[in-house]
């Protein structure tokens, strides 16, 4: 099972899309130890306001 990048840290690898305007969606990953901080990490380098899709597939690949 992958960790993180960083030995003993809970950081999770987040991917996505974020669409900013007209423009085509442009690929995102982020370092995070949750989707709010992933997602706060986009809106801090991108601004607020944008359509943004994030997942981490370790979580997406659990059974619910």
């Amino acid at each position: 099972m992958k960790q993180s990048r960083r030995e003993g840290n809970r950081e999770k690898l987040y991917v996505g899309v974020i669409w900013i305007g007209d423009k085509p969606g442009k690929r995102i990953s982020v370092w995070a130890e949750n989707p709010i901080a992933a997602k706060e990490q986009v809106e801090a380098e991108y601004g607020k306001g944008h359509v943004i899709s994030l997942h981490n597939e370790e979580d997406a690949e659990r059974p619910r």
